[in-house]
């Protein structure tokens, strides 16, 4: 039997939205305070996704805080348009936007008069649009104008677990389906459904609730939630959802943030269901594989390729392809990497084990790499001066780690994350006596990888240290984001040749 491995998008892609038009589908997620905002995915197989654009261009303020920004989108097809709706929740709320083409341009905003988040679209068969949002309500709008035409009128707000959110309206033989998030989108997250003839109510739930929830298993995939149903050209129904993959000793830590997987849904008597969602699981049907981008970015296109993200802006002054033919030059707008407004451009962790590496021309500035969770957890590898560093910030504390001589002009630096640097979960159990399970002073080595920082020298590598990885982790950190690893300056100006990301296998 062919399988298909999860997660489908890996790294942070969370909040999964879906639609099918025709034997392609459309595929976007929660972006929250970076630039551009809720990339977009197309694929023929629902397996194979490929990164097509992102649909906002247009900056966030500086003072969207991390993990604020946009949340979770949703994109639906009606009338021969692409509808994305989403939520600003530092400013302004919910908006909608259109586009003829998956690729763009979308519409400007048409901002929703309607308080909450997670806004979800649906059409009945008269063609009025319903809005449903978390808490659970919905509303009757009109998608031109914005306007609230009736309602909000509350639904059936799950089981009764904490925040219900993530609505999704369907339509199928019959009834209207509500598939409702709920239990936190934490350890306790789950998905619940209900049914009824209209959009107004009553609501009945399944008897098999929860439709999926991984919560109190030792499943490896943990957090599920957040889910949305497609179906296929075929016939055969799907769900997309987010989950993490937590590692390391107890509580474990997840570095990637919540990513996006696919399970298989039947209806049985009427009732979507679905099993635990696995990390490797029956195919679907038709297998339509698509070109993935390259390992390695030149800097030889006429623009950034959709993957490469930065915090809340890019400004055009910030970053060229054209100053330096074949490299990305970044110029200083901030002087620290720990307070927004920094020049900053990369792009998400998707593996547990991985390779980054650039090669850099500092020139007379300050620049490097960085993996980040926000402002006040990133490790930095950096040359300036004449000199590479590591400098560690991890909450309110900050610290150079390690110093080696460069010489002038370019330098290659590279950034590893290894899980087999962490003594396993079972191995360190109490009770079982492993050899280096214990590091001086009594601290156990918990973290779910080592955070490995080198430069590439004539004479072979220098590693410069090797830092426990749960400091930039979502438990250590918080929010809703995952790691990101990228280029930065911050004096003077920079200039990089190349920038390769691969996982270790």
């Amino acid at each position: 039997m062919r399988t298909y491995d999860n997660p489908v998008i890996p790294g942070f892609h969370p909040d999964p939205s879906v639609c099918r038009v025709g034997e392609d589908h459309y595929l976007v997620c929660s972006s929250f305070e970076y630039f551009p905002g809720v990339p977009l995915f197309h694929s023929r197989d629902l397996v194979h996704w490929r990164q097509i654009g992102n649909v906002l261009d247009r900056p966030l303020p500086e003072d969207t805080p991390a993990s604020g920004g946009i949340y979770a989108p949703t994109i639906r097809h009606h009338d021969g348009l692409f509808h994305v709706i989403t939520t600003d929740v530092s400013g302004g709320g919910t908006f909608l936007v259109s586009a003829e083409r998956p690729e763009g341009p979308w519409s400007d905003p048409v901002w929703i008069d309607l308080p909450g988040i997670d806004p979800d679209l649906a059409w009945d068969e008269n063609g009025d649009c319903w809005c449903a949002v978390a808490g659970v309500a919905v509303a009757r709008i009109d998608t031109r104008s914005g306007k609230v035409l009736e309602g909000p009128l509350p639904m059936w707000s799950g089981t009764g677990l904490r925040d219900p959110e993530a609505p999704h309206l369907y339509r199928v033989g019959g009834w209207w389906y509500l598939l409702v998030a709920e239990g936190g989108t934490a350890l306790g997250h789950g998905v619940s459904v209900a049914r009824a003839r209209s959009p107004r109510g009553p609501w009945e739930p399944s008897p098999g609730n929860p439709l999926v929830s991984h919560r109190g298993t030792r499943e490896p995939v943990q957090c599920t939630g957040h889910a949305d149903l497609v179906q296929a050209a075929d016939g055969s129904w799907w769900a997309v959802l987010l989950g993490t993959r937590p590692r390391g000793w107890f509580p474990e830590f997840h570095v990637l943030g919540r990513e996006t997987f696919l399970a298989p849904v039947e209806w049985v008597d009427g009732w979507p269901r679905m099993g635990p969602v696995r990390e490797r699981h029956p195919a679907p049907a038709a297998r339509h594989p698509v070109e993935q981008p390259p390992a390695r970015d030149d800097f030889t296109a006429p623009a950034l390729a959709p993957q490469w993200i930065s915090p809340r802006s890019r400004p055009d002054g910030s970053w060229s392809l054209t100053e330096r033919p074949g490299w990305l030059t970044l110029t200083a707008t901030g002087d620290s990497l720990d307070r927004p407004g920094h020049t900053f451009v990369g792009r998400r962790q998707q593996h547990p084990d991985c390779r980054a590496a650039a090669l850099l021309d500092p020139g007379s500035g300050r620049a490097g790499l960085s993996v980040r969770i926000d402002e006040a957890h990133h490790y930095d590898l950096e040359v300036g001066g004449g000199v590479v560093s590591v400098v560690a910030r991890i909450g309110p504390l900050r610290q150079r780690i390690a110093e080696h001589p460069v010489p002038q002009g370019p330098v290659t630096l590279v950034v590893e994350t290894r899980t087999d640097r962490v003594p396993p979960p079972t191995a360190t159990a109490p009770g079982v006596d492993v050899p280096g399970a214990d590091v001086p002073g009594g601290v156990r080595p918990a973290g779910p990888d080592a955070v490995i920082l080198s430069i590439e020298t004539p004479d072979g590598a220098v590693r410069l240290a090797e830092l426990d990885g749960r400091y930039l982790s979502t438990e250590v950190a918080g929010g809703f984001t995952g790691r990101v690893i990228g280029m930065y300056v911050t004096e003077g100006r920079a200039a990089f040749d190349w920038f390769e990301y691969a996982p270790i296998t």
